[in-house]
């Protein structure tokens, strides 16, 4: 009995115990359910936070997004909606519109008669992947360029890496091949709702044109010149259609239209073509002669255009300036992780045909620290609508203050307003071609990106920044000093002086035939010349420049988008002085050549073709119905400009350029060239 009442007192022992125990535990258990459950209110509370409080990245994607999509919608509805609405709206707000140009001269009866050829300019083309890299599979030939443009935010540095270039040779890089789109859709639009070609196509084919009758001259505009050549066989092409276009067509002549660098392009040709092979076509010195009636260049950059500097040297121009100045750092950010500049600029400095547009003809041309040609210009305020007047008013706006003031052009780049303004005698400058380069900038293992940049040093860039200004005969030297890679291919294709005797043998090398003041015309008397371009538009002349606050990875020079005038009208705005043009090349390059270097019999024009210049005064239009206008006078707008379409039909048509009415300015050209001592 004493036992089992043990056993029981033991047991109720245990049973005490264990339920003291089970308190515990729950006592326990509800604190951890409890800290569990505020830790998830906490997350949660994380959570929602993180939601509301959003990055710059989070926005910019969002921006970007909202921009793309109202983009896309707008186009579905432009273009689902019938054709009358658009056309009735705007004939409701400005009154009818005129005919077309090809459905006018129709009903003049104008009909087709020559050949056309159209010669694209830079990034205007289309390309394609014939062979690619494993981060490219499933694009082959897929437009790499043009169109939709898809494949850069779907696989950026892919896309870097297909469409640059090798550095040391600027031909394909091992294991890729992009090629040019052939046709008329290599370059007829842009993108989706954004022509070049396409305008003036269309209308052409109004008078009775076809395929047969008008061919694409398409190139890799990456290329330099003769390596379209050497590559491709582009150039022996452009000749044999050429040939057979005339062959086909009773004998008639060609008109060709070359567009931007496209005109650099074609006068390579003209060079190439007649030439003896290896080095050249083999045409002989009659074949332009033979087969062309006319060239008539738009916008054409004949001695280059300062744009390609900044480009060239940061990979910016006054948009992207622009841009950076509004988003400080946005562009230079490693923005998942593309470090954006940088990407461009080690593409484009393997572009090859950035090169041919360097400024040409050195001081002579674009003037020095103290003279240009275009020095006491100010901008007009009023502008010329009506595109079908074959005159118009010079500037009468200059006044007297601005006359003495002056802006120095000849300044291309100057570190600073004060030094872009400051009288030469006042100017200190320390030559840098005599910098020690070295002590680099950062540790480039660090940098997703390499540029030359990078080899210089800090030594290397501050020289640079401290010999303050640089006028077209300096730019030359400063390329060589912060790109010497890239120039050094460009030394083997491109020129950019003035010839003292053309009948030296050194210039029969095809690094000068882009140069039109470092070669002959074609001995074609009966051709024709026309430079055509939009005026009126402040168009990049020369640059402020600073050097760059951001120490490693970056850029070190970037336009100086403090530097302003202070006024409305003022010409330096954003750190960029402007001249008339067509809001990318300048009047004095693009009607320099036509207005004096090939007027008439001169040492560049020996058998006198003739040359006409057409200036088209820019006018916006007048209401976003009207799409890009057809009066604009900008450098790709102008494609669709109804008074240059007209132009061109009626020279297709069998029209000469006295036919038009000879020259049409609205310009100084005429007496800027009279400025500029070139021997004739």
């Amino acid at each position: 009995m004493a036992l089992l009442r043990r056993r029981k007192a033991s047991e109720a022992e245990k049973a005490q115990h264990s339920g003291s125990k089970s308190d515990k535990e729950i006592e326990r258990t509800d604190e951890e359910n409890d800290k569990n459950i505020s830790n998830r209110k906490k997350a949660k509370k994380a959570k929602f936070e993180g939601k509301k409080k959003w990055s710059c990245v989070d926005s910019c994607c969002w921006f970007i997004g909202c921009i793309c999509t109202v983009w896309w919608i707008l186009l579905f509805l432009y273009n689902t909606m019938p054709a009358s609405i658009p056309q009735y709206v705007t004939e409701a707000i400005t009154g009818p519109l005129p005919d077309p140009p090809g459905v006018k001269l129709r009903k003049e009866g104008l009909t087709a008669k020559h050949p056309v050829v159209f010669v694209p300019g830079i990034v205007t083309g289309g390309l394609e992947l014939w062979e690619g890299h494993q981060c490219a599979e499933g694009l082959f030939r897929k437009r790499l360029w043009g169109g939709s443009f898809g494949e850069v935010y779907k696989r950026p540095l892919c896309w870097v890496e297909h469409m640059s270039l090798n550095n040391e040779t600027g031909l394909d890089p091992s294991g890729i091949r992009v090629r040019p789109v052939s046709g008329l859709v290599a370059a007829d639009y842009f993108a989706p709702g954004y022509f070049v070609w396409a305008v003036l196509i269309a209308n052409l084919a109004r008078i009775g044109y076809e395929e047969k009758t008008m061919y694409m001259a398409a190139y890799d505009w990456r290329l330099a010149f003769q390596n379209t050549e050497v590559r491709d066989q582009t150039l022996s092409r452009i000749k044999s259609n050429i040939e057979l276009m005339v062959a086909t067509n009773g004998g008639k002549k060609a008109v060709i239209i070359p567009h931007s660098m496209g005109v650099l392009y074609f006068l390579h040709f003209m060079k190439w073509v007649e030439a003896p092979a290896p080095m050249g076509g083999g045409g002989g010195s009659d074949w332009c002669a033979k087969h062309i009636k006319a060239v008539m260049n738009i916008g054409g950059p004949l001695l280059g255009a300062p744009k390609a500097v900044p480009g060239l040297l940061s990979a910016e121009a006054k948009d992207i300036a622009a841009a950076r100045a509004m988003a400080p750092g946005f562009l230079d950010n490693d923005l998942f992780r593309v470090q954006t500049l940088q990407h461009v600029m080690r593409m484009t400095r393997t572009w090859d045909s950035t090169m041919s547009m360097i400024p040409k003809g050195g001081d002579t041309i674009w003037g020095d620290l103290d003279w240009s040609p275009e020095e006491s210009y100010v901008p007009r305020k009023r502008k010329q609508r009506d595109n079908d007047s074959q005159t118009a008013e010079q500037n009468d706006t200059d006044t007297l203050d601005s006359q003495k003031k002056g802006i120095n052009y000849g300044r291309i780049i100057s570190f600073g307003k004060d030094v872009a303004e400051a009288p030469s005698s006042e100017i200190e400058r320390i030559d840098f071609k005599g910098a020690v380069k070295g002590n680099n900038v950062a540790n480039i293992t660090s940098c997703d990106v390499w540029t030359e940049y990078h080899d210089m040093g800090i030594e290397g860039i501050k020289a640079v920044a401290e010999y303050k200004v640089y006028t077209a005969g300096s730019l030359l030297d400063l390329l060589h000093f912060v790109a010497p890679k890239m120039m050094a291919r460009g030394d083997a294709h491109f020129s950019y002086g003035i010839a003292d005797n053309l009948d030296d043998p050194k210039y029969e090398h095809y690094k000068y035939w882009s140069n039109p003041l470092e070669t002959k015309l074609p001995n074609a008397p009966d051709m024709e010349i026309y430079s055509m371009y939009g005026v009126g538009i402040p168009t990049e002349r020369a640059y402020v420049y600073a050097l760059s606050p951001y120490a490693e990875c970056y850029i070190p020079f970037q336009i100086d988008t403090s530097a302003d005038g202070g006024k409305e009208d003022s010409c330096l705005k954003d750190g960029v002085y402007s001249i008339d043009g067509d809001e990318t090349v300048p009047v004095l390059s693009a009607g320099f050549m036509c207005a004096k270097g090939w007027r008439g019999k001169t040492r560049f024009n020996p058998s006198g073709i003739q040359t006409y210049i057409r200036e088209y005064d820019h006018a916006p239009p007048a209401t976003f119905l009207e799409g890009r206008g057809t009066q604009s006078g900008a450098h790709v707008d102008i494609m669709g400009n109804f008074a240059l379409i007209e132009d061109i039909i009626r020279v297709a048509a069998g029209a000469t350029g006295e036919d038009l009415g000879g020259d049409r300015v609205y310009s100084d050209i005429f007496k800027w060239s009279d400025k500029i001592n070139l021997p004739l």
